[in-house]
């Protein structure tokens, strides 16, 4: 009851009191009529009163202390009561099993002798979250120290654990601003989270191109955008973590940048377009003694990690400065997807002698892929990533369901040849037999619930390709099937 009732009912209850406490035979009416008067006098009184008074301030609500928080994807953390300071607990595991039915032509040493066997293609650990609400940050290490990580693709070695050390500053909306190591959003695979990516492995040509100044763990400085429609970005890019930093071996510069918008967006179906390009104004220099050229190599395995042969390469060339750039396209109707991207990847040679042709190199590759989920999920569109995610589960097992079932096709195509003729020495035309390879990738994906994922890739590469006299043959065909067991928060 407030202050102010229990004054007047205090006020009501003393004049009923005082009316009671004369005997009414004693009265007459005049002075019953005065007596109700002076009540109702003292009570007006007693109303001014509370209405003169100053009402007390509310108290101030005690700040509340850090409190414990799961996203929807079960990953937990902790975040500060107003909620602008945050730390998240982030991991995935990428365990993959895989065996070579054939490789042809059959060697029992050298390159055609590939190694079935398992590989911890990703095991990483790390803390993501935000402080003073503006500021984000991500430090991620990975521990599975394979040959076969994404860090030994960039480097060529084991050389660090350091996968992302960055941090992005958001109180420009729509504008970020990121510095850092990190993994750079260029091409729409890349974009893509390893945890949602339709095969086990992305396609060459997209591996390439985003090696030569983009992909993980890279050194960069960038400015990104976005809205429910378009994404853009544009990044400064440096060697990878690891990268020698000391003497004469000087230190790539490059860049890239990618911008997408979706034509159509609706609940059931997207239609996504998009342009990449990237360029490197300066490629790493290679150890040893002066001159050291500056090189640039491109190269991948077949769409597989187990074992580390590599078939496709250029081998590393001297170059002044190379580039690339392509479209992207991918949309949604319903439970059905595709997805396809093209590139074109120039370089500029350095002649090391006078006498040496050393055209312009031009390479190419593309791929086409498609998804359909058998039990009626979709992927979605990601605004802030200019990418789709993975399947979710409406029915995950453990909550009555048997989770989502996905089937996907994929046919890729690359070419590292560059002036190349066959029977003359690579020297000979200035040309390079990186070769080149034709892909077809079939898959099965079982997502249990959101973190977890059964993968079944069979794979079929065919790689032709001239060793660097351009008279033997170097190429391989190669069918294999291969597993990957994920787990994800």
């Amino acid at each position: 009851m407030s202050r102010k009732r229990m004054v007047l009912l205090s006020g009501a209850m003393t004049g009923s009191l005082l009316f009671l406490a004369y005997p009414a035979a004693a009265q007459s009416n005049q002075q019953l009529q005065d007596q109700i008067r002076q009540l109702q006098q003292q009570l007006q009184n007693l109303q001014n009163q509370v209405n003169q008074q100053p009402t007390a301030p509310a108290a101030a609500p005690v700040a509340g202390g850090p409190r414990v928080t799961l996203s929807p994807n079960n990953r937990p953390g902790f975040a500060s009561a107003d909620g602008q300071n945050t730390i998240e607990l982030t991991s995935r595991l990428h365990f993959d099993i895989a065996d070579y039915l054939k490789v042809e032509p059959q060697s029992p040493t050298g390159p055609h002798s590939l190694t079935s066997g398992v590989n911890a293609r990703r095991a990483r650990m790390g803390v993501l979250g935000k402080f003073m609400g503006d500021w984000n940050y991500t430090l991620i290490f990975d521990f599975s120290g394979s040959s076969d990580s994404d860090l030994a693709t960039v480097t060529g070695s084991r050389s660090t654990d350091i996968e992302n050390a960055y941090i992005s500053y958001t109180g420009f909306r729509p504008v970020a601003i990121d510095f850092g190591y990190l993994d750079v959003p260029f091409t729409l695979d890349e974009a893509t989270s390893s945890n949602d990516i339709m095969f086990i492995e992305r396609a060459e040509i997209q591996n390439v191109v985003t090696n030569m100044a983009a992909n993980d763990a890279r050194a960069a400085l960038g400015v990104r955008s976005n809205n429910d429609r378009y994404w853009a970005g544009a990044y400064l890019t440096g060697p990878v973590a690891g990268a020698t930093h000391t003497g004469s071996n000087m230190q790539q510069l490059g860049s890239a940048a990618r911008a997408t918008y979706q034509v159509l967006q609706g609940s059931n179906y997207s239609l996504h377009l998009g342009v990449d390009g990237t360029y490197v104004f300066t490629p790493r220099a290679t150890s040893g003694g002066p001159p050291i050229p500056n090189t640039l190599t491109l190269s991948d395995r077949p769409e597989l990690r187990v074992d580390p042969t590599v078939f496709l390469t250029t081998g590393a060339i001297p170059a002044k400065n190379a580039g690339g750039f392509g479209p992207e396209i991918a949309g949604g109707l319903g439970s059905a997807f595709f997805q396809a991207e093209y590139y074109h990847i120039f370089l500029d040679q350095s002649g090391q002698s006078a006498t040496a042709p050393t055209p312009r190199l031009n390479f190419d590759g593309y791929y086409v892929q498609a998804s359909y989920v058998l039990t009626g999920e979709s992927r979605k569109y990601i605004p802030t990533t200019g990418a789709y995610s993975g399947v979710r589960p409406d029915h995950p097992v453990g909550s009555g369901g048997w989770g989502a079932w996905e089937v996907a096709v994929r046919w890729a195509h690359i070419d590292l040849n560059s002036h190349d003729t066959p029977g003359l020495a690579q020297t000979a035309t200035g040309g390079v037999f990186g070769g080149r390879a034709n892909g077809l990738a079939l898959g099965v994906n079982w997502y249990v619930n959101n973190n977890i994922r059964f993968m079944l890739n069979y794979i079929h590469d065919d790689t032709s390709k001239l060793a660097a006299n351009g008279v033997t043959p170097a190429g391989a065909r190669i069918d294999a099937i291969a597993a990957r067991t994920q787990i994800a928060f």
